[in-house]
């Protein structure tokens, strides 16, 4: 898979394209800009790209606005976000058409490379990424029509590891129960909010998160 990366820091980009390209990643660029990112991007798009959310030369939202430009001129190249806090109104402009080939992780809370390593190839691969940070910040979120509200706090835990891309075995195995309860509870999930459960129940769930931005 080819990968493009932008990140202003030498030694954080650097360590990025090294993490990567051991993993059997093609690093086809490393950028320190958004502009330069777009040219690369717009002469050759990779599969994914690996963006900071803040690049020079404001550092405010160079990167997420790159990103936001990449997903509409390219929806084939997945686009992975990291940044260095939760800004929940940046990460539903990146997920608000679609979760599908997105990512939104938290810098200081990568603590495992092969959990990062499997988050690119996720998004890559058209699926979703999103730190738990995130996905908590999101059902925390109240409205009078929330439809969340019926949702027990075992299912509500559920859900928030089905929408950080987690599977049903990866979540009996974070949970301690047997993959046969996970399922039960996503069962008992998809019932209460009305949706009909399908092979990608996980995009799904990631709709419903997104419509708590309002």
């Amino acid at each position: 898979m080819r990968v493009a990366i932008a990140e202003d820091s030498v030694l954080l980009r650097d360590g990025v394209a090294r993490i990567l390209g051991d993993a059997g990643f093609d690093v086809v660029a490393k950028c320190g800009t958004a502009d330069e990112l777009m040219l690369k991007v717009n002469s050759f798009p990779p599969d994914v790209v690996v963006v900071d959310i803040r690049l020079p030369p404001t550092h405010n939202d160079e990167g997420l606005r790159a990103a936001l430009e990449i997903r509409q001129r390219h929806p084939s190249v997945g686009v992975l976000v990291l940044s260095q806090y939760v800004e929940l109104g940046l990460a539903l402009k990146l997920i608000s058409d679609s979760a599908d080939g997105v990512g939104y992780l938290l810098k200081d809370r990568i603590t495992d490379t092969d959990d990062f390593i499997g988050a690119v190839r996720r998004v890559a691969e058209g699926g979703s990424a999103l730190d738990p940070t995130v996905v908590s910040t999101l059902l925390a979120r109240r409205r009078t029509d929330d439809p969340l509200a019926e949702l027990t706090p075992r299912e509500r835990e559920v859900l928030e590891l089905m929408a950080t891309g987690s599977s049903n075995q990866g979540i009996a195995t974070r949970l301690d129960v047997t993959e046969r309860t996970v399922e039960a509870h996503i069962a008992a999930i998809f019932s209460k909010l009305g949706i009909e459960e399908s092979a990608d129940q996980h995009r799904r769930v990631l709709a419903v998160l997104t419509t708590l931005r309002a």
